[in-house]
């Protein structure tokens, strides 16, 4: 299973599939991560947390935790 944390800088995916339960889960979906949306991840920080993503046409940056919980495909 290959998640969002995982993907390297300049790479576009897709969602697959949410894991996580409850407040987390729809802090996720609000920031208008679903399925089959599409993410292009711009930078990471040096240290490795956050993640600066593009999601249906806005920038958001998410905590790595988070981007675990985003399973994803090429």
């Amino acid at each position: 299973m290959r998640t969002l944390k995982d993907v390297q800088v300049g790479e576009t995916v897709k969602v697959v599939k949410l894991h996580g339960t409850g407040a987390v889960k729809r802090r996720i979906m609000d920031m208008g991560i679903t399925k089959g949306a599409e993410i292009y991840v711009r930078k990471v920080a040096p240290l490795g947390d956050p993640v600066e993503v593009n999601v249906r046409g806005y920038e958001l940056t998410v905590r790595r935790a988070d981007a675990e919980m985003v399973e994803i495909t090429d």
